[in-house]
């Protein structure tokens, strides 16, 4: 079984690296992606969103040009552990999600997905063993259409740059002034 270039042991090994550890997720992410490229027309540029923030965003940037960084692939979260690729131009493209009605043959990834089973009582080997052998079959893919709100929405507009007068750090000017920071927005604790 391959995943994108590299066969399943090769992907499983970029995992560990990449995420930190062979988190199921990932590995479920891939083949997602794998799935949702190959039925994708050959050529197009696309885009990529997750309907969760957990692991799967991690197999996208792994296979795809698609990074929070360059902001080709969004998190919307649903909740859902489904991804979609789409023309960045038209919005067309396929969805992919774990379809929990076809895991009866697959216990392992069925305790992982469902949260069955605690993490630590997991068994690695044998949810990798079951995700090689049921490949795609676990998932569902169907054609999406993105919403024309979602499409403009997803345009990252850079503004201008200000300096803060509260700390001298330069931000973008379009958060208010001062910067969200200094209002007491930031994730730290400040101590003076």
């Amino acid at each position: 079984m391959k995943i994108g270039t590299k066969d399943f042991d090769e992907f499983v090994k970029e995992v560990q690296a990449f995420h930190g550890n062979i988190a199921p997720g990932v590995v479920a992410g891939g083949i997602m992606v794998d799935l949702a490229i190959k039925h994708l027309p050959p050529g197009i540029l696309f885009d990529a969103v997750c309907e969760t923030g957990h692991c799967l965003p991690d197999a996208v940037q792994l296979l795809t040009p698609c990074t929070m960084g360059n902001g080709w692939l969004k998190v919307v979260e649903t909740g859902r552990f489904a991804v979609a690729l789409y023309d960045k131009y038209t919005g067309e493209g396929m969805r992919v999600f774990l379809d929990a009605a076809k895991l009866r043959d697959f216990p392992e990834i069925r305790a992982w997905f469902l949260r069955e089973k605690r993490k630590e009582d997991q068994d690695m080997g044998m949810l990798l063993d079951e995700f090689r052998r049921a490949g795609g079959g676990i998932f569902t893919i169907s054609p999406v259409r993105m919403s024309p709100a979602f499409l403009e929405g997803k345009k990252r507009k850079k503004s201008p740059i200000r300096i803060c007068a509260a700390c001298g750090e330069a931000y973008s000017a379009s958060l208010g002034n001062p910067c969200p920071a200094c209002r007491g927005e930031g994730p730290y604790v400040v101590e003076h």
